[in-house]
């Protein structure tokens, strides 16, 4: 994304209503009613590090740390994913998850690993399970190779994700690339200083490119950051599987070449 306003302050929310308004749309065309879809439950629940990411190569990822977990949807057998800080098991109707307040960090994951779930059973999007054991190297490799290319004079991450930290520092140089976390704010990883995540404006005021986690859209910070992308013509990437339907609904560059 680059030079586009939503002029909204929740994202989320808008993705809530064009999820409907998809659901609604699929099924005027196979001529089914809209509460065919609400047969089934949702179950939502963390998975163990081994069942979301397996054995990767490098042992510093959030997950990993115990700062996230990765809470999968179940949608009539096809899977949806969100990264979260939120610990919790859900279980309920399409229906019902579409009615939560969105007041707390669970209920967004919930409604967020539902619309990825949901989305791919209608075959509206692809990729909503996370890669593992060698993925996420691979998965970072190739981003960086593919933004070696354009040349950047210099790339944000926003959202510690180490795989492709190391990547990018690696093709660039760790003097053009710049990374911001909230819970990893001051340590050192490839060679680049974290700064905090709740101060982006540096990384975005040097950072011509910037990768951001789906994992905002989850903890509500994905607004604040796309209003200063549009103020300072940054181009937006998001990576992930966090964010796969929603990057569908609200026209979102999204990254994420080796997830299911």
């Amino acid at each position: 994304m680059k030079g586009e306003n939503t002029g909204m302050t929740d994202l989320l929310e808008v993705a809530r209503l064009r999820f409907i308004s998809e659901l609604d749309r699929w099924c005027d065309q196979r001529d089914v009613p809209r509460d065919e879809l609400d047969d089934q439950v949702v179950a939502t629940r963390p998975l163990s590090s081994a069942e979301a990411i397996g054995n990767p190569e490098m042992d510093d990822f959030p997950l990993l740390r115990g700062k996230e977990v990765l809470m999968q949807a179940n949608y009539r057998g096809s899977c949806g994913q969100a990264f979260t800080s939120a610990r919790g098991v859900f279980a309920g109707t399409l229906e019902g998850v579409l009615e939560l307040s969105l007041d707390n960090t669970f209920e967004r994951a919930v409604l967020v690993s539902t619309i990825n779930a949901v989305m791919r059973y209608c075959g509206l999007v692809e990729g909503t399970v996370h890669c593992r054991d060698a993925g996420p190297r691979e998965c970072a490799e190739s981003l960086a190779q593919l933004l070696r290319g354009e040349r950047p004079c210099g790339v944000g991450l926003v959202g510690l994700q180490p795989a492709i930290l190391s990547s990018l520092v690696e093709v660039f140089g760790p003097e053009r690339v710049m990374v911001s976390d909230l819970a990893s704010a001051g340590e050192t990883r490839s060679g680049v200083k974290i700064l905090d995540g709740a101060l982006p404006e540096p990384l975005f005021e040097r950072c011509p490119l910037v990768l951001i986690t789906g994992t905002t859209l989850v903890n509500g910070t994905i607004d604040a950051l796309l209003e200063l992308a549009f103020r300072l013509e940054n181009r937006v990437v998001f990576y992930g599987t966090t964010v796969a339907g929603a990057a569908r609904l609200l026209g979102l560059e999204r990254w994420c070449v080796c997830s299911e």
